[in-house]
């Protein structure tokens, strides 16, 4: 997992409400453990048509949006059951950063797990975001702030540790072995 302190991109937009980890990820490609891959079948069954033809109308399939690692979406992004896989599947797509007005809870702490932001703003704001998703936006993890090309600021709620790990582009036992020897230390210590 790769770290980052600031993220710039134009956003891709699903403004579809409740999009649930099965519309992420369908349980039927949930066999692996394997994390890389998995982004040829997010939104699986919005993304391909039944000959397994791209949907030229989903947004992930149009050549304008190739490359946008930010995805603004509808409010409750996430919701459903608590499968890993579908941050593993949004990161291994190309996404660093999700903005909607409500993220489920489990999909957000998943999220954070696995590299990827899951920002909340409100409804308001992510709609105007929504009317211009070819402006290229700023996320600055260290300030934990969205920016946009005019000037707007929107600040955005993120824990400490979550920002270390984030910034550092470790999950939770990178984070502690990263700091082996501290602890050894605090251990003999302690002894």
């Amino acid at each position: 997992m790769s770290g980052f302190r600031e993220l710039k991109s134009k956003s891709v937009v699903l403004a579809q409400t409740n999009i649930d980890t099965d519309q992420i990820i369908p349980a039927r490609f949930l066999s692996t453990t394997e994390r890389a891959g998995l982004g040829k079948n997010a939104f699986n069954d919005w993304r391909w048509q039944a000959d397994g033809s791209p949907n030229p109308d989903f947004p992930f399939n149009q050549p304008q949006n190739r490359g946008r690692s930010i995805l603004l979406a509808g409010r409750n992004f996430g919701c459903g059951s608590s499968r890993e896989h579908a941050p593993w599947a949004l990161t291994d797509l190309g996404l660093r950063a999700i903005v909607s007005s409500e993220i489920a809870d489990i999909f957000r702490s998943n999220s954070l797990k696995n590299g990827l932001l899951p920002i909340v703003l409100d409804e308001a704001d992510v709609q105007a975001l929504m009317r211009r998703p070819d402006d290229e936006l700023t996320v600055d993890v260290a300030a934990r702030e969205l920016r946009t090309p005019d000037g707007r600021v929107y600040s955005f709620p993120l824990d400490s540790f979550s920002q270390t790990c984030l910034l550092e582009g470790v999950d939770e036992l990178g984070y502690l072995l990263a700091r082996a020897d501290a602890i050894s230390q605090y251990e003999q210590q302690r002894q």
